[in-house]
């Protein structure tokens, strides 16, 4: 049982940048793998950014890479997204996931726990 809660979210012109924030619940949030997903209206939800549990290696997805940078700090139970250049396609609901660490980072079904999602509108 993990509960994450994100923050951040809002109304940003297009080029600015905003950093969402994650918060966990419990001791043992150095044990997953933490990911950053975004869903678009009438779009699949897609995987942007995760990180191991050690924070030593990081996915991207192609979208961002460059723009986003994921972050953890175990210390503070916390994940963080950092979105820099955004663009109007970046607008929609951003959620927090937490799966289970292993190799792996980018498979859909190792993120068992969610967030609630904050809204990211991006304008011109």
């Amino acid at each position: 049982q993990v509960q994450l809660v994100e923050s951040g979210g809002g109304l940003v012109q297009a080029g600015g940048s905003l950093r969402l924030s994650c918060a966990a619940s419990g001791r043992t949030f150095s044990s997953y793998v933490m990911g950053w997903f975004r869903q678009a209206p009438g779009k699949e939800r897609e995987l942007l950014a995760a990180i191991s549990g050690s924070g030593g290696r990081q996915y991207y997805a192609n979208s961002v890479k460059g723009r986003f940078t994921i972050a953890r700090d175990n210390a503070k139970n916390t994940v963080y997204l950092q979105m820099n250049s955004l663009k109007l396609e970046d607008t929609a609901v951003y959620y927090c996931a937490a799966g289970r660490d292993t190799w792996f980072l980018a498979r859909d079904n190792q993120y068992d726990y969610w967030g609630q999602g904050t809204q990211v509108t991006v304008s011109s």
